[in-house]
């Protein structure tokens, strides 16, 4: 658990601690018109190249300017205590299933005098195809990220919604720069958020990330209120994540597991 916030789960079951110009007249001005015609022709084809060749700015490429989300506040717990035994990959080699991270216990997390139940899953073996920012994305390809696991809540009263997400990455080390990447402040990018149909999206607005670096795993739980509306305070949305953490428990089954080993 993030130390600043207390220690437990929050999922209320005991568990390890752990963001023209217009046209005018004259009888010369056709050939001119004409030859701005041919230009803006060449201008777009060339833009069209840069596409299909995946150049041009970062800014241009990747998600749509609305779904690249960052949250507003961000609370990094660099500690890793107790995980140590999963420090490397090669200790934890079996690759993450959505099964077994959103287990049958996670279908519905309780936590804060809240409800919440999971919306939807999604495992993706291209860090890159769900992250976005040029540096991130370079710093998860170095960290040798071989998966992003991320699950979709919403509380039974509509009014919040939460993301938890496990990055898997090769080693500690690579845990610790990836928290560091997704602070904000240093403008890197983040990971997109998961937004099943048929439940409200995660949108841009006020939202707090709390961030763990677990062995050779950094997880994260993500909450918002609904449309991003600002919390009365940080600590409404400190207790709403409680219950998102629920999750995170596949990390201390790792641990075990590879303690069974040595």
């Amino acid at each position: 658990m993030i130390e600043a916030r207390g220690a437990g789960s929050g999922a209320g079951t005991d568990s390890p601690p752990g963001r023209r110009n217009g046209g005018r007249e004259g009888g010369a001005k056709p050939k001119l018109l004409f030859g701005a015609t041919a230009l803006v022709v060449v201008l777009a084809l060339a833009a069209g190249a840069v596409f299909l060749l995946g150049g041009g700015d970062d800014k241009a490429a990747g998600p749509p300017p609305e779904q690249r989300i960052e949250p507003t506040a961000y609370t990094p717990d660099f500690g890793d205590e107790g995980t140590t035994a999963i420090a490397k990959r090669a200790a934890d080699p079996r690759e993450l299933t959505v099964e077994e991270v959103f287990g049958a216990d996670t279908k519905t997390v309780k936590g804060g005098g809240l409800t919440f139940a999971l919306t939807g899953t999604h495992l993706s073996k291209d860090c890159k195809a769900v992250s976005w920012g040029a540096v991130l994305q370079q710093d998860l390809a170095k960290a040798q990220c071989r998966a992003i696991v991320r699950g979709a809540y919403l509380s039974a009263d509509k009014r919040f919604s939460g993301q938890f997400i496990a990055i898997d990455l090769a080693d500690a080390a690579g845990v610790q720069q990836i928290l560091r990447s997704l602070d904000p402040a240093n403008g890197a990018g983040f990971v997109l958020p998961l937004n099943p149909e048929g439940a409200p999206p995660f949108v841009k607005g006020f939202s707090s990330a709390f961030a763990q670096a677990r062995g050779h795993y950094a997880v994260l739980a993500w909450v918002q209120k609904a449309g991003g509306a600002d919390p009365a305070s940080l600590n409404e949305l400190l207790e709403a994540s409680l219950p998102i953490e629920y999750p995170v428990d596949f990390v201390w089954v790792r641990v075990q597991m590879a303690d069974g080993r040595r």
